[in-house]
């Protein structure tokens, strides 16, 4: 009988930059105030790149290197790495081709993920996939995106929200009842003109038109994007409950994505899990898209102890949205 496994998190690694943007530097720069910023979304401050050098990729490595010497590995231990981000090095080469060469991955094939801020849920989902067919031992999934090279630093709708950073997770083996269990993804096209890039792609290229009309930069609905995005997830969480035949009295932990800690807030109360269950580090990094859950996992990672149930839930551009459900298990750290 062929051997069935699960896919747990062994090991991690987290990178936000030096540079701090605080919310009196942003008062500066737009007309805005940091009481509101802190009363509408959480936020205090927010890690930047400031150098023009340094890329997505270069996130990521560093993430890798931490998380590499978390686990004891060697990086020609790594078989797969899959990057989920929507600020890649470039349109065309992956970025998690540029974190196999920078990192010395020299066994791993790599593939990037783009699905906005909910990115990391699917790349996970991904990797897990590989770890269970039993073709692959040790896979690493990264989200990390350089999202200051797409925010209008003069639009104050968004660029009071966002922030640079990535987090890495290892997948490996396990035939115990722990790892990622679950998940719940949904995705709806219609609702892409309410968070979007819209210069770029194929479909509208970069022109000195789209530079001078700013369409290279974010742009965001907000009002939208907000009841969107606790409907959703509240909705992925819920269904993940059923299907698990658990509730929210079961759950140890919930690791939501950091867009607003309003929306945070509500999907906490939706689900009746009260807010000293509830990961949060918004406040100090902002949205980093693809790298808050992985951050937060990163961050809190000494609160969890095996056995726990972890409930991690996202909604980004597209809209996409979801919930995944594990059972933490030991790191390679753990005695």
């Amino acid at each position: 009988m062929r051997t069935r496994y699960n896919a747990r998190i062994t090991a991690l690694g987290g990178y936000v930059p030096e540079h701090i943007l605080t919310n009196h530097e942003l008062e500066e720069m737009v007309d805005t105030n940091s009481e509101w910023i802190v009363s509408r979304t959480g936020i205090k401050e927010r890690r930047i790149v400031n150098d023009a050098q340094v890329a997505t990729s270069d996130l990521a490595v560093k993430a890798v290197a931490r998380l590499l010497d978390d686990a004891k590995l060697g990086p020609d231990a790594i078989e797969c790495v899959i990057v989920a981000t929507s600020t890649p090095d470039y349109i065309m080469v992956s970025t998690a081709s540029v974190v196999c060469e920078k990192a010395g991955l020299v066994n791993a094939w790599g593939v990037d993920s783009n699905a906005a801020c909910s990115g990391f849920l699917y790349a996970l989902t991904l990797g897990a996939s590989l770890i269970e067919s039993g073709r692959y031992k040790n896979v690493i999934v990264i989200g990390a995106d350089k999202n200051s090279a797409i925010i209008n630093y003069e639009d104050r709708n968004t660029c009071i929200l966002f922030g640079d950073g990535a987090g890495a997770v290892l997948l490996e083996q396990t035939t115990e009842e722990e790892g990622l269990i679950d998940n719940v993804f949904k995705t709806d096209g219609c609702g892409k003109e309410h968070l979007i890039v819209q210069a770029g792609g194929s479909l509208n290229p970069s022109s000195i038109e789209t530079i001078n009309n700013k369409l290279n930069f974010i742009s965001q609905n907000g009002r939208v994007v907000f009841k969107a995005a606790i409907e959703g997830m509240t909705q992925t969480c819920k269904e993940v409950f059923k299907r698990n035949d658990i509730s929210s009295e079961d759950i140890d932990w919930l690791i939501p994505h950091q867009a607003n800690l309003r929306i945070i807030q509500s999907v906490g109360d939706n689900l009746n899990i009260p807010i000293e269950k509830v990961k949060i580090n918004i406040d100090r990094y902002g949205n980093t898209t693809a790298a808050t859950i992985p951050l937060c996992l990163w961050d809190f990672k000494n609160d969890f102890k095996a056995g726990d149930k972890l409930l991690l839930t996202a909604f980004g551009a597209g809209f996409s949205w979801g919930a995944s459900y594990l059972i933490w298990g030991k790191l390679r750290g753990d005695a």
